[in-house]
């Protein structure tokens, strides 16, 4: 154990003091170990001119006035003392020499207190000095701990003892300082008011994980069984860091979600949960949690979780994923487009996960792609057959959407292989059936007689619309003898088809019996007929004809599921003769 010789500035003063005045210098506070010594040093003076031939001193405990009777601790004439204080006090000092040092032995928590000292030289000399030294009586050692400890900075902790008992001298050893660092024992260290302590310090760099630690000191007394501890838990400082942290999250729209933030921090950090720069919730805690309800594709993102104290930050990202059903699918609408130019569709929507994307026309599937958002359905060069409604889809495990939208392929007029004429009874009719779109305008021709009759003539001319298919009906009225030439055209912007109707059905035989007498009468009745038509239209030019929607439909109709045995479902007519378009 190394001791320090430092002249003490007690004495000095005491050295300085002598003048010949009453006074006494002793330690204001002093303490001890339960069980062991203290002696408390002290130093008197008086005036020069008195020159006692014996110098006497009393120890007073708690009061300096005898008249109080306050206990004595140490009487140089007489040697009694209060029965607390027997065989415990003794004085270490010499009177004669002015040293009125006090040792007490076998302390106990009862003889804490204040002590004064009474100067005793014969006579009315006598003086009671208002200083006095206070003793603490104690069974723990003192661990000094800096204000601030924070973790990375190396720090210095004491643990500090009294060592005022000449008799015995304590010993110093750290408990729990396993990892913390190697103590150094400073040894023994005299403080300004003349008392004495042991010292003993620890230095080390602490960590997080060190905070709370208890840390102990312990002190011992060389051949006795006297131990003493006390303790200290470490207020470590350190700046937060994020222990608790949701990873990637899926929910289902219309859900609730909770995410959870936790962070370990001295002192408590401040929370703060954030998405794009918003503060959605902060609170001073150890966990927060952000409590999310009724989801929406548009929460969909990520969240961030920021820690934050005096001594530094941490911040943390989540990504939360809204799981939903595709939206309507968004398509470019109705395309009107020429036949053989180039179209190109695109429908797209928005899910997540991304849909399975399919066209369809008829149930028939044109285009499909899986997870992903846009589906571009191209037609380098659309027909006739192009022409309709088709339907994007869009479809994940979680729903279904679908939207329509219409091609409109224009060309020009197709005239199919049903048009034809036929005997019914005593007329003829000849149906026209014409593929085309935008509407053609469709009229029959009659070469031998040089008349053309269109869906204007209603009166004669019934027309319908099924899709791209336009068919116009010629009824001729009478006792028909030999079958007509009939010419059908028509007409768009695009071009313009005729073709000869073929006569067909069972009646068509007869014109072999009839003969020559028969044909004859049958050309009379296509003359009348003819010239029926033409008075028609001269009464025309006077006086409008009926409306087509409130005349009469002619007594045969033609139906679109009209079908001739042993020709082509629609299939086309072939040209006669090609007009120019317009």
């Amino acid at each position: 154990m190394r001791y320090l010789t430092a002249l003490p500035l007690f004495w000095i003063m005491i050295a300085a003091s002598r003048g010949g005045q009453w006074g006494a210098w002793m330690p204001s506070s002093i303490s001890a170990f339960e069980r062991t010594c203290v002696s408390i040093p002290c130093r008197f003076d008086f005036p020069d001119e008195l020159r006692p031939a014996v110098v006497h001193g009393v120890w007073y405990f708690n009061s300096p006035y005898p008249k109080n009777y306050p206990p004595v601790v140490f009487k140089s004439r007489t040697h009694v003392v209060h029965e607390s204080f027997q065989g415990r006090s003794r004085l270490l000092g010499d009177l004669g020499l002015r040293n009125c040092t006090l040792q007490l032995t076998h302390l106990s928590p009862e003889l804490g207190g204040k002590y004064y000292f009474r100067a005793d030289l014969g006579g009315y000399n006598q003086y009671t000095f208002s200083e006095h030294s206070t003793l603490d009586i104690i069974n723990t050692p003192s661990i000094v701990v800096p204000p601030e400890v924070v973790a990375g900075t190396e720090v210095e902790i004491s643990c500090m003892v009294p060592d005022n008992c000449p008799e015995l001298h304590p010993t110093l050893s750290w408990l729990g300082h396993d990892g913390l660092g190697a103590p150094a024992v400073l040894g023994r260290m005299r403080e300004d008011g003349g008392t004495w302590l042991q010292a003993s310090l620890l230095h080390f760099v602490p960590t997080r994980e060190a905070n709370g630690h208890r840390l102990g000191c312990q002190v011992t007394f060389p051949n006795t069984t006297f131990q003493f501890e006390g303790y200290a838990s470490l207020d470590i400082k350190y700046p937060p860091l994020i222990v608790e942290m949701n990873t990637s999250v899926e929910a289902i729209e219309g859900s609730q979600v909770s995410l959870l933030c936790g962070a370990d921090s001295n002192p408590t950090s401040l929370l703060t949960w954030m998405r794009d720069g918003a503060v959605l919730r902060e609170a001073v805690a150890r966990s927060l949690a952000l409590e999310l309800e009724d989801l929406t594709p548009e929460e969909d993102g990520i969240y961030a979780c920021l820690a934050e104290n005096a001594y530094g930050q941490d911040n943390r990202t989540v990504g939360l994923s809204v799981m939903y059903a595709p939206w309507k699918p968004s398509v470019n609408g109705t395309v009107v487009a020429v036949e053989g130019e180039a179209v190109s569709i695109l429908c797209s929507t928005q899910s997540n996960p991304d849909p399975i994307l399919t066209i369809f026309k008829e149930k028939q599937i044109l285009a499909t792609v899986i997870y992903e958002s846009q589906l571009l359905l191209e037609l380098p060069a659309v027909t006739a057959e192009d022409d309709g409604e088709y339907w994007c889809v869009a479809e994940n495990q979680y729903g279904q959407r679908a939207s329509a939208f219409n091609i409109s392929v224009e060309f020009a007029p197709v005239i199919l292989l049903d048009s034809h004429c036929a005997a019914v009874r005593d007329m003829v009719q000849c149906v026209c059936a014409v593929k085309s779109n935008p509407e053609p305008a469709v009229a029959f021709e009659l070469p031998s007689r040089n008349v053309t009759v269109n869906e204007t003539e209603r009166e004669f001319v019934y027309s319908e619309r099924t899709g791209l298919v336009f068919t116009s009906i010629l009824t001729l009225r009478g006792q028909v003898q030999a079958p007509p030439r009939v010419v059908c055209s028509a007409r768009n912007l695009y071009g313009t088809k005729t073709l000869e109707l073929p006569f067909q059905g069972a009646n068509r035989l007869m014109w072999a019996k009839i003969g020559p007498v028969g044909a004859v009468v049958a050309f009379a009745i296509l003359i009348a007929i003819v010239c029926y038509i033409t008075q028609t239209r001269r009464k025309k030019n006077m006086t409008e004809s009926p409306s087509f929607a409130s005349g009469e439909n002619p007594p045969v109709l033609f139906s679109s599921d009209f079908r001739i045995p042993g020709v082509p479902e629609k299939s086309e007519s072939k040209e006669v003769s090609t007009l120019g378009s317009y």
